[in-house]
């Protein structure tokens, strides 16, 4: 049976269909052929986190799991990561509805309703982020379900309900920034507020284990018997989401009414606005925007200057690089506070923070060769202009690796004061990490759009797992040199294969 045009069935059909279609684009790049490989994939991930998950879980289930304060804080706490990130991933995905979509000209001036429209589409984002997090969280309890009894299969039903949650106070925030600082605004707003949310629990929680414990394990503090002994008493609501997931039912019913609750009210309450705030979101596109004229006198500038300056303004200029980097470097934080706290003391410290930031500057470099080498939007006006292709991709690399030198350079100093070789250990591998990682988006780019920049894997599989892997290697090394052990060669030697076989498999260019 065809639901009726504009109808909320025939939305939510249309929905789906678009994200049905963006998945099946993002993990095959269009090539069936693809697909048994994906399937293979996935199911060997599925079965890796699995028996990492009861590596976790099997200790504690032997030891004996009771509703005491102990589990109950163990519980909230690491919930409480999950929700941080599920409000964060559903703060963008609200704002990319109103910033991110090319058909609201089309439906919204149609007849149809604008509430139905919204209505269907902050249930797709509820939707897709409970089950983000509901695969994420999934390894952890399907083991603690066979282990330990069926009974904790309703942690799904909390992740269902946090979801709701999130996705409602990411459409007040939403709304709320639009009131306040104008649609203009309110892109750039909500994307350091999703990227503050996403990590800003994390890092506070590695903050507080560093300042009492010494190091960076996010749990240790949920352990601690000072929190524990200083937590609410076993009857307060605080605990709510914690016996729901162990099995409560009268919890668990408690918690989705109160998600699925908030996440209807908000419709209903912010529905009517929809289109007003999503007509002025996409009319930006068509303003031309008023700059002032530069004070700066001229300067001659060679070629490269000129070229790498163009590059750092237009990834000053993306609109999304913001919430796709911001993470990234707020996770700098934590190791940069080991640091301070150990600063003048050579213990195991560096152990620590020389792979994170290693792997840190790894995973910046890939996206930003990305953006400058593959995400080129006026490709045909570079390829014609009067400035030599090799002269062009040195001046973006060039750009790139400085952006990276800049990020890192404040941490390397404070290392370089306490220990000189520890720094010249984290700049030789960042360096070699970062150079890898532009290297390979080098030999696999492509000619792409820089709103692609979300989809960049798809481009080829090998060059992001070539990537992931010299990053973690050139980590690995780095470890192991500031542990004095003759065995980073091992490491170093597997990078470099990596790299060498993503040159070698990589597509030839004229």
């Amino acid at each position: 049976m065809t639901p009726a045009p504009a109808s909320l069935t025939w939305f939510a059909r249309h929905e789906l269909n678009l994200a049905w279609r963006e998945w099946v684009a993002m993990m095959t790049g269009g090539r069936r052929a693809r697909g048994i490989g994906l399937a293979i994939f996935i199911g060997v991930v599925v079965v890796l986190l699995h028996l990492m998950a009861y590596g976790l879980v099997a200790p504690w289930v032997t030891r004996g799991i009771a509703p005491d304060k102990a589990t109950l804080v163990l519980l909230s706490g690491s919930g409480l990561l999950f929700w941080t990130v599920m409000l964060s991933q559903a703060l963008e995905s609200v704002t990319r509805v109103y910033y991110a979509r090319s058909d609201l000209d089309l439906i919204l001036s149609s007849p149809a309703s604008s509430q139905r429209l919204f209505a269907v589409r902050t249930a797709s984002v509820a939707v897709s982020t409970i089950v983000l997090t509901g695969l994420l969280a999934s390894p952890l309890i399907n083991m603690l379900a066979v282990l330990d009894g069926p009974h904790w299969l309703a942690a799904y039903g909390v992740v269902i309900a946090l979801g709701a949650l999130s996705t409602a106070i990411a459409v007040a925030i939403t709304m709320a920034l639009f009131r306040l600082v104008g649609p203009r605004q309110t892109r750039l707003v909500a994307q350091i507020v999703a990227g503050i949310v996403g990590a800003g629990f994390v890092i506070g929680i590695q903050a507080a284990a560093i300042l009492y414990y010494g190091n960076m394990s996010r749990f240790a503090i949920f352990q601690s018997a000072d929190i524990v002994a200083s937590a609410p008493d076993l009857g307060s609501l605080l605990w709510l989401p914690a016996r729901a997931a162990m099995g409560d039912l009268g919890a668990s019913v408690i918690m989705l009414a109160l998600g699925l609750g908030a996440l209807t009210l908000t419709i209903a309450v912010t529905a009517s606005s929809y289109g007003h705030h999503a007509i002025s979101a996409a009319g930006l596109n068509h303003i031309r925007s008023q700059r002032r004229p530069s004070t700066r006198a001229f300067r001659p500038a060679s070629q490269r200057q000129v070229l790498r300056i163009k590059e750092w303004r237009l990834l000053q200029r993306d609109p999304w690089l913001l919430s796709q980097t911001l993470m990234q470097i707020l996770y700098l934080v934590p190791p940069a506070l080991l640091l301070w706290m150990n600063f003048g003391d050579s213990g195991g410290a560096f152990v620590v923070v020389v792979p994170v930031l290693v792997m840190a500057a790894g995973q910046l470099a890939g996206g930003l060769a990305w953006l400058a080498i593959s995400g080129e939007d006026a490709h045909d006006l570079v390829v014609t202009a009067p400035v030599s292709p090799r002269t062009v991709l040195i001046a973006k690399i060039e750009a790139v690796l400085i952006v990276i030198a800049v990020v890192l350079s404040p941490l390397l100093l404070m290392m370089a004061v306490s220990s000189p070789r520890m720094a010249l250990i984290t700049a030789g591998c960042a360096a070699l990490s970062a150079g890898s990682a532009t290297a390979i988006q080098l030999w696999f780019r492509v000619v792409a759009k820089r709103s692609m920049f979300r989809r960049r894997q798809v481009a080829s599989r090998a060059a992001t797992l070539s990537e992931a892997f010299a990053s973690i290697m050139w980590a690995g090394t780095g470890a192991l040199l500031a542990a004095e052990s003759w065995l980073a060669l091992g490491p170093a030697i597997v990078a470099l294969f990596v790299v060498g076989l993503a040159k070698l498999i990589s597509p030839r260019r004229r």
